[in-house]
C-alpha cells in the first residue's frame, strides 16, 4: 500500500475517533463515525485478495446501515424533543433505534454476522484495529447515552453475545475468527453493565483492548493465522509463545492475571443491582470462552509438532522482540495487584 495513502487513512482514523468522542452534537458524532468507516476500508482491502474485497464490502454495507440508523434515531429524537445533544436522548423509539444501531456498529448479537467474516478477510494489524480502536467511538456513544438506554434489550443482547461468542468460537480453526468471537463475548460483558456502571464498561474495554493488542502483536510477529501453524511456531520464538499463552489466559479471565479484574467487578456490580441470575448466567457462559482460550494456549506452547507435520520447521527469529509487545504483554498479565489503584478511577 502507498505510504501516503496509509498515512492519510491512519490520520483519518484518529480524526474520526477524536471527533466522535469529543462531540456533544449528534451530527458531529455521526460525522466522526462516517470518517472512521471510510478510513478503515482501504486498510481492509489493501491486500487486493478477493476475500479482503468481500470483507471491505460487507463492512461498508453494515456500517452504512448502522450510521443511517444513528442519524434516524437522533433526528427522530430532535423532532420530538427539540434536542440535538447526545445526553438528551429521551424519546423511547429513538433509544430503541440507537441501541440497535450501536449493536450493529459493535457486532453485538443478533447483528454479529459481519464481524468474524470481516476479521477473517483482513490482515492481523487491520483486525487489531477493527477489534479495538474501531469499537471505541460506538462505546463512547453508549457511555454518553447510558442513562436512557433500554435495560431489558441490552441485557438480552449481552447474554446472547456472551453465549454465541463462546459457543461459535469452540469449532474454529482460524485464529482471527476465534478472536472475533472472543470480541463478541467480551462485548456482551461490556453491554450488560453499561446502564448500571458506565465507567466500569470503559475500564473493561481498555483492559480488553490492551490484552487483545498483546495477542495480535504476538501473532503478527510469529505470523500465525491458523491453529496448525501455531503448533510449530514454538520453534521460532519459545519465550514469546510462553507470554502469548499467559496473554490468552488473561483474555479468558483467569484469576492471577489482568483479565480477571473486569469480570470480577462486573459480577460484583450485577449482584449489587440484584441481577444475580444474569451474573450467574454470564459467568457460566464465560466457561465456553475459557475452553477455546485453553485450546489456543495449548496449541501455542504445550503441543509438540507431530513427526509427520505438513509444515516446514521454522528457524529461530533472532531479532529482538519489539517494545510494544513487551509493554502490552506485561500489562495484560500483571495488572491485577494494582486493582485497588485502578478501582479509584471507577
Amino acid at each position: 500500500m502507498n505510504p501516503h495513502a496509509k498515512l492519510i487513512a491512519s490520520l483519518s482514523l484518529l480524526l474520526g475517533t477524536t471527533i466522535t468522542i469529543s462531540s456533544n452534537h449528534w451530527v458531529m458524532a455521526w460525522t466522526g463515525l462516517e470518517i472512521n468507516t471510510l478510513a478503515i476500508i482501504p486498510l481492509i482491502s489493501k491486500s487486493h485478495h478477493p476475500r479482503a474485497i468481500e470483507a471491505a464490502i460487507k463492512y461498508f454495507l453494515v456500517q452504512a446501515a448502522a450510521s443511517t440508523l444513528v442519524l434516524f434515531a437522533s433526528t427522530n429524537n430532535a423532532w420530538h424533543t427539540g434536542q440535538w445533544d447526545l445526553t438528551q436522548l429521551t424519546h423511547p423509539t429513538s433509544c430503541l433505534l440507537l441501541t440497535t444501531a450501536i449493536g450493529m456498529k459493535l457486532g453485538l448479537v443478533p447483528f454479529h454476522f459481519w464481524f468474524p467474516e470481516v476479521l477473517q478477510g483482513s490482515s492481523l494489524t487491520t483486525a487489531l484495529l477493527l477489534s479495538t480502536m474501531m469499537k471505541f467511538p460506538p462505546i463512547t456513544i453508549l457511555f454518553m447515552t447510558s442513562h436512557s438506554l433500554n435495560p431489558t434489550l441490552l441485557t438480552a443482547m449481552a447474554i446472547a453475545s456472551a453465549a454465541l461468542g463462546g459457543w461459535m468460537g469452540l469449532n474454529q480453526t482460524q485464529i482471527r475468527k476465534i478472536l472475533a468471537f472472543s470480541s463478541i463475548a467480551h462485548l456482551g460483558w461490556m453491554a450488560i453493565i453499561i446502564i448500571y456502571s458506565p465507567k466500569l464498561t470503559l475500564l473493561t474495554f481498555y483492559l480488553y483492548s490492551l490484552t487483545t493488542t498483546a495477542v495480535f502483536l504476538t501473532l503478527n510477529t510469529i505470523k500465525a493465522v491458523k491453529l496448525s501453524t501455531m503448533m510449530t511456531s514454538w520453534t521460532k520464538t519459545p519465550m514469546l509463545n510462553a507470554t502469548l499463552m499467559l496473554a490468552l489466559l488473561s483474555l479468558a479471565g483467569l484469576p492471577p492475571l489482568t483479565g480477571f479484574l473486569p469480570k470480577w467487578l462486573i459480577i460484583q456490580e450485577l449482584t449489587k443491582q440484584e441481577m444475580t441470575t444474569a451474573a450467574t448466567i454470564i459467568a457460566m457462559l464465560s466457561l465456553l470462552g475459557l475452553f477455546f482460550y485453553l485450546r489456543l494456549a495449548y496449541y501455542s506452547t504445550i503441543t509438540l509438532p507431530p513427526n509427520s507435520t505438513n509444515h516446514m520447521k521454522q528457524w529461530h527469529i533472532n531479532k529482538p522482540t519489539g517494545s510494544p509487545i513487551a509493554i502490552t504483554t506485561s500489562l495484560s498479565i500483571l495488572l491485577l495487584p494494582l486493582s485497588p489503584m485502578i478501582l479509584t478511577t471507577v
